[in-house]
């Protein structure tokens, strides 16, 4: 099994666990799994009105990520006018971002920044050079 491809089923276990399936069975049904989720938030939308907020996602591979995500669920993602490019908004029920979209995102986003980590480091000792560690404190290294 190759590296993406084990990303690929990581990715669909935890989308499995956030849409709350108990057996096997259920964590391959990855459609009943996203209808378990937008059910979820119709749910969280008639108790909990929709609100406006903001994001803040510095790097451009969490915003892809936090945009694929709403758009999977049926939020419509924006940006107000002269607003950064790091910023998102978002019109949704507090308690859905709570329980179920940011727990989600912060899983999925250390996964595929493991992932690209361990992609670029490999890259980069194959093709340019095997030494990939940081560089060290000079203040330790001063004789």
């Amino acid at each position: 099994m190759n590296d993406q491809t084990q990303l690929r089923e990581k990715l669909r276990k935890l989308e499995a666990l956030f849409a709350g399936a108990g057996t096997p069975g259920e964590k391959q049904a990855a459609e009943a799994g996203l209808e378990r989720i937008r059910a979820r938030l119709a749910e969280f939308e008639q108790s909990d009105p929709a609100i406006e907020m903001q994001f803040s996602l510095p790097d451009v591979w969490s915003r892809k990520l936090f945009l694929a995500l709403c758009r999977r669920y049926g939020l419509k993602p924006y940006r107000l006018a002269r607003q950064r490019a790091t910023t998102i908004m978002l019109r949704v029920p507090k308690k859905f971002v709570d329980q179920v979209l940011w727990p989600e995102y912060r899983e999925l986003s250390s996964e595929l920044a493991r992932y690209l980590d361990e992609v670029t480091t490999r890259l980069i000792r194959e093709e340019v050079h095997r030494d990939t560690s940081e560089a060290p404190d000079a203040s330790k290294h001063i004789t």
